[in-house]
């Protein structure tokens, strides 16, 4: 059987890799195009919105309508340093960016409440899926969303090491998923690169972000935590082939699910370091539709993730 095929969209503000004071939404006006693409190749996007897009009038009509006509799914995804109660970790959160697990856990939980909180209030319907900012997801936070009814988590980035990655310039850097499985698993709070006991029935499934590590071993021993040398299910402008190898290798290997990501604001020229021109923009459609079309071709079907995080338990239950 082909992979589930699961599209996720961090929903954010514009270009926050700028690290500006204010932070915008004009990126907003862009996803109904890209709701269009992946519709016209039968899949169904999860849109992961943080506290800015929460507040977002456009976007909030715009996944209103979505959810409406059950054309896909709505999710947590939390960046610490501008999510309400605001109080600072560092001299300046706005330019660090820490993250969440670096803030006390009173403060930390009082901010996932409060984005889950306004979600849930404003869309009518209980959260089920979650990804880290920064992908940065522990333990705490796993048992807050597990004690929440949240299903699935999809911030582990098999292969990957975020140590030299700093929030908290007095921190340790982000989390080492080098370990991590590359196919999906059982959360174990102690050790989110782990597989948990899948007899829990409360246990919060992750679905790793899909990663194709370097294709010789020297060069993945060389390479293991340097993420640039692995290829991600995550366009860039300039891999719209390797993209679609992705999609190959994971069918010829018998993958369960096939996990791509992109930011909101990638979808808007200007929005990102990434895409910054008109023409940007209009070589990403390029390559998402084909990359949607070798999928759908392939055989890969449509999910979002709390559909299949569902399905999972149900073929856990199964087997066991």
């Amino acid at each position: 059987m082909a992979p589930t095929f699961i599209i996720t969209v961090d929903t954010e503000g514009d270009h926050v890799w700028a690290r500006r004071q204010q932070v915008t939404t004009r990126n907003a006006a862009w996803l109904p195009a890209f709701q269009e693409l992946v519709q016209r190749y039968s899949f169904r996007p999860t849109w992961l919105l943080n506290w800015e897009m929460a507040l977002d009038p456009a976007c909030v009509e715009f996944l209103r309508d979505m959810l409406a006509r059950d054309a896909g799914e709505v999710g947590l995804h939390l960046h610490a340093w501008d999510t309400p109660p605001l109080e600072s970790l560092t001299d300046d959160d706005t330019q660090h960016h820490p993250f969440l697990g670096e803030y006390p856990e009173p403060l930390m939980r009082n901010r996932l409440d409060r984005l889950a909180g306004v979600l849930e209030d404003t869309f009518q319907r209980p959260l089920r899926s979650h990804r880290a900012g920064r992908w940065a997801l522990d333990g705490r936070t796993v048992r807050w969303l597990r004690e929440h009814g949240f299903k699935a988590d999809c911030s582990v980035c098999p292969g990957i090491d975020w140590r030299s990655t700093m929030g908290n310039p007095r921190g340790t850097g982000g989390p080492d998923y080098r370990r991590a499985p590359y196919e999906p698993y059982f959360l174990d709070e102690q050790d989110i690169t782990r597989p948990a006991s899948q007899s829990a029935p409360d246990a919060l499934l992750e679905v790793p972000m899909t990663i194709r590590p370097p294709r010789w071993p020297w060069a993945r021993t060389i390479f293991e935590s340097y993420s640039k040398r692995h290829s991600w299910l995550r366009p860039n402008g300039r891999n719209g082939a390797a993209l679609r190898e992705c999609v190959s290798d994971a069918v010829a290997a018998g993958r369960k699910h096939l996990l791509f990501m992109l930011h909101s604001s990638e979808l808007m020229p200007g929005g990102s370091p990434t895409f910054p021109t008109t023409d940007s923009i209009a070589r990403l459609n390029d390559d998402l539709a084909a990359l949607f079309a070798y999928a759908q071709s392939r055989g890969c079907r449509g999910r979002t993730l709390g559909e299949f995080a569902a399905e999972w338990r149900t073929l856990v239950k199964q087997t066991v």
